[in-house]
């Protein structure tokens, strides 16, 4: 078993720490406002418990479920007190207006992350790309990204734990196409399939 700590106090949140629960890790919320922690540390249960914004994190790998604009702010905030642990950035930097991301096509969020994260830190991209509904239901593929091959299997590892498939493409330099992908899994959603309900995956043919 594992431990996770995830910043955040949103949807997000809620579904990674309700799946990290059933899973048997031990799970520790942290959000700006102490109250909605302590709320959501209740509301998933078992041995949950809600740590002080900006403390050191209690679990080896550290969940940022922010909204992009925050990420590499908290990470910078956090500093020191995330040295050694695998930091997991979540997010989507998409444009107003659905079709562009809005960091450009030289970086990402993670990668961004990574520059003011403890030199120990390994940053992992992973969870970008599936709806919120689909991990409250459904079993999805969690494509991951990042330049530790440790910190990476961690990170798979925990995606195991919690019952779902994951599968790494490669170093953080691919975050920026994972970021992509949450882009296509939007417009999708908006467009030929017409739903929420899905999740991209690779599907594979011997033979």
């Amino acid at each position: 078993m594992g431990s996770i700590t995830i910043i955040g106090t949103g949807n997000m949140a809620r579904a990674i720490g309700t799946l990290a629960v059933a899973g048997g890790d031990t799970v520790e919320v942290m959000g700006r406002d102490q109250s909605k922690a302590e709320a959501l540390a209740t509301a998933l249960g078992g041995n949950t418990t809600a740590g002080k914004w900006g403390a050191v994190p209690t679990g080896d790998i550290v969940v940022t479920a922010l909204l992009y604009a925050g990420v590499v702010p908290v990470v910078a905030e956090y500093g020191d007190a995330l040295a050694g642990k695998v930091i997991v950035d979540i997010s989507n930097p998409f444009n107003d207006t659905l079709d562009g991301l809005a960091l450009g096509e030289d970086t990402s969020v993670a990668q961004e992350a990574a520059k003011v994260a403890p030199a120990d830190a390994g940053v992992v991209k992973a969870f970008n790309t599936v709806f919120r509904n689909v991990l409250e239901t459904g079993h999805p593929t969690i494509f991951l990204a990042g330049d530790s091959v440790e910190a990476k299997a961690g990170v798979a590892a925990f995606i195991q734990r919690i019952g779902l498939r994951p599968l790494d493409i490669g170093n953080l330099k691919m975050a920026h196409w994972l970021e992509g992908m949450g882009l296509v899994t939007v417009a999708l959603a908006g467009n030929g399939v017409g739903h929420w309900d899905f999740a991209l995956g690779v599907d594979e043919f011997t033979g």
